[in-house]
């Protein structure tokens, strides 16, 4: 695995090291969803849930019954993470990079399942219809499609992340899909009280939030918007489904945003040095970008 800084949404140590409010940065590292509701209003009134043991039980129904699957064919999760970890830990796999770092490359593709992500992290592009995995990892499937799986029947498993869904990183929210079987063996892997109290509360007031269709369609024109904003400042994206874009950049391009306040993904751990990663922000957020990058072309 190549080095370099192995994920996006470390906002906080970049503020540490810089003595500013991580609530000032705009950190386009993480590729969250910028439309979902504001989950810190939504907690307000479920903090009662922080002095009780967790009962996940309402939140696993209402998701199962949100994605059209069976509660046995489905395990919610600390993160899409977690997911990842019990999952490999099961089965093994192997990936053909670019891939996400987290995802399992401790077996030979004649003896351990092929996972892939979808749309690929980090490229962004959407795996064709006649495409193949045994595990798909669809961290931003809903975002790029506006559903919430693929629903591949010949597939081993799926994982997914409410996280990037619902911009709740801090809560912790992710997913396996698989049949009951092999559910039940993750489970049995699974800390008791895995997912905290104010995650499972908060699970049916998101789901109630949600828009995935009105979502993807609004990422994939704030996808175009700053495609354009890139390209008039000599950039390049490369085409992308997904809630981010891949793009080539000079060695300082991220120092140099990080002095503007703007937090981008590099993407020496995908295996791709001299490439940012940059999520698709809101209209205030990609404001905030071109006037940066403006700065930086004088």
């Amino acid at each position: 695995m190549t080095t370099g800084h192995p994920h996006g949404g470390n906002v906080e140590r970049i503020a540490h090291s810089r003595g500013v409010d991580p609530d000032s940065l705009l950190d386009l590292s993480a590729s969250l969803n910028p439309y979902a509701p504001d989950v810190t209003i939504l907690a307000v009134a479920r903090l009662g849930s922080l002095r009780r043991y967790p009962d996940a039980t309402d939140a696993h129904r209402q998701l199962a019954e949100a994605i059209g699957v069976e509660p046995a064919r489905l395990l919610l999760t600390n993160g899409g993470a977690e997911a990842i970890t019990l999952l490999a830990a099961e089965v093994g796999g192997w990936v053909e990079d670019p891939e996400f770092s987290l995802l399992p490359r401790d077996g030979a593709p004649d003896s351990a399942p092929r996972w892939r992500s979808n749309p690929n992290n980090p490229t962004g592009r959407l795996a064709r219809p006649e495409d193949q995995a045994e595990v798909w990892d669809e961290a931003f499937y809903p975002l790029a499609t506006g559903c919430w799986t693929r629903g591949d029947g010949d597939a081993l498993a799926a994982v997914g992340s409410l996280t990037k869904v619902f911009e709740c990183p801090g809560l912790r929210l992710g997913y396996a899909l698989a049949d009951p079987e092999l559910i039940g063996r993750l489970r049995a892997r699974q800390p008791e009280w895995s997912v905290g109290g104010l995650a499972a509360a908060l699970v049916p007031e998101l789901l109630a939030a949600a828009d995935l269709g009105g979502w993807s369609r609004r990422i994939a024109t704030g996808r175009v918007e700053l495609a354009e904003l890139l390209g008039r400042h000599g950039f390049s994206p490369l085409p992308s489904d997904a809630n981010f874009v891949l793009c080539h950049a000079p060695p300082d391009f991220r120092e140099r945003l990080i002095g503007h306040g703007i937090v981008v993904r590099e993407c020496t751990s995908f295996g791709l040095p001299g490439f940012v990663r940059i999520a698709v922000p809101d209209d205030d957020g990609l404001e905030r970008l071109a006037a940066a990058l403006g700065q930086m072309s004088t």
